[in-house]
């Protein structure tokens, strides 16, 4: 088993929970054995009511906490890392569980090659469970090959040049306070605006197929509209990205390939769910875009996440939305 010493760095996970369940002691316990394992797991809570606490301080984590309405997805992170003593910060999701040991080894290597990689993420393997659609999605967003992402990649891949998750990633702590740390507050897609920073500098992203997380959902067609309004919200806050963007052209591919696939094994009784799926997505994003156009009762009705669109209206307010 290797060591954090011998691999020259400290690697600090960084889970932000709610309600995690009794879930969340197996993902500790296969954080913990790892054949690298962490220096330090922090658990940055938001309250729960279901005994998440417990479970992670009995886990042997350190538990912080953050009340709800507080909650920011770039702001609550940010939080945690400041507390992190490692030299690699490691962000996953409480919903997101190691495939086998080699996770952390395998996240980390990239950011250890000395190829100027500042920012590594894993790929993410439908759970067993996971629809049709959901596993064509991760499919198509996580192949089995790794990339390295850089500058001159802009022109061919537009925004996905930027994409990164923080299901599972990995930044080294000196480009992350460099850059800035994640932005805050944020509705949506911190990674992806970290991710554009580091490469716009002049650092790479890498996208790790060798370090494998289980993580899929099962939204609804309401929940998928939610998701893509709050995507459009978060677009609209950083038109420094706009230039990049895409999400026609990239969300077209996906269709055609789930399409596709659901004519390939005769399973067209879900092409009307992906159709309406595919509908809600697009509205919700162009209509995430133009927020600031719509009466803001119907916009809190609309976000997935309205408590952070409230520090987000209350910041747009008082001040210009930090990059």
């Amino acid at each position: 088993m290797l060591t954090n010493s011998d691999s020259a760095c400290r690697v600090s996970i960084i889970i932000p929970t709610l309600n995690a369940g009794p879930e969340l002691e197996e993902l500790l316990e296969r954080l913990k054995h790892q054949s690298l394992p962490p220096f330090e797991i922090i658990i940055m809570d938001s309250c729960s009511d279901d005994g998440t606490q417990e479970r992670a301080l009995k886990a042997g984590a350190q538990v912080m906490r953050v009340e709800r309405r507080d909650f920011d997805h770039g702001g609550t992170r940010n939080v945690a890392a400041m507390q992190a003593r490692g030299d690699i910060l490691l962000f996953m999701t409480q919903d997101a569980l190691p495939c086998n040991d080699k996770l952390i080894e395998e996240l980390t290597r990239p950011l250890l090659s000395g190829n100027n990689v500042a920012y590594a993420y894993a790929r993410q393997l439908p759970r067993p469970e996971a629809n049709v659609l959901e596993r064509l999605a991760r499919e198509h967003n996580y192949p089995a090959q790794s990339q390295l992402k850089a500058y001159e990649d802009i022109e061919e891949l537009g925004i996905k040049t930027f994409f990164c998750s923080n299901v599972c990633s990995a930044i080294w702590r000196e480009t992350f306070e460099t850059m800035g740390r994640f932005q805050e507050p944020v509705i949506f897609n911190e990674d992806l605006f970290m991710a554009a920073k580091c490469i716009l500098t002049g650092y790479k992203v890498a996208y790790c197929a060798e370090a494998l997380v289980f993580h899929s959902h099962d939204y609804s067609i309401k929940q998928q509209f939610k998701r893509y309004f709050d995507n459009g919200i978060s677009m609209r806050c950083n038109t420094w990205i706009t230039p990049y963007s895409a999400v026609g052209k990239a969300g077209s591919k996906l269709v055609k390939l789930q399409l596709n696939e659901l004519n390939r094994t005769g399973k067209w009784h879900l092409i009307p769910k992906l159709i309406a799926e595919s509908a809600a997505k697009l509205i919700g994003y162009k209509l995430g875009m133009n927020y600031r156009l719509l009466p803001q009762f119907i916009t809190r009705r609309l976000s997935m996440h309205r408590l952070i669109l409230t520090h987000i209206e209350n910041n747009n307010a008082g001040v210009t939305m930090k990059q």
